[in-house]
């Protein structure tokens, strides 16, 4: 799954689920945020990913009693989706023909038919 997430760009969180962590991680499913960082990011436990952080949120130290000492670290992107004010409008832009491809004319083209 590829991400196309930039700085200021706002998106939804589809997954605030953590597993085998008690510490609330601050982000709500459903909820609106603004991205401030992206990029790719290493754990020394979760590994390499892309990762997002939030205008809304700064997760300071993470050292607490599950903490792995890592200072405002990123959530994983794949925790969000872009937000699409126009979800139609969205899909219609992949029906619409792209600048570099020629367009055709639309000609009624009469054949006749050998009798």
């Amino acid at each position: 799954m590829s991400y196309d997430f930039h700085v200021g760009q706002k998106v939804v969180c589809i997954n605030d689920t953590f597993k085998h962590v008690s510490i609330d991680q601050l982000i709500r499913r459903g909820e609106i945020y603004t991205i401030r960082w992206v990029g790719e990011y290493t754990h020394y436990i979760d590994g390499t990913f892309i990762g997002v952080k939030l205008a809304e949120i700064n997760r300071g130290n993470d050292d607490g009693p599950e903490g792995y000492g890592a200072a405002d670290m990123p959530y994983r992107a794949t925790r969000f989706r872009p937000l699409v004010k126009d979800k139609i409008g969205s899909l219609r832009k992949l029906l619409a023909p792209t600048p570099d491809a020629p367009v055709e004319p639309k000609e009624k083209i009469r054949k006749r038919e050998k009798v």
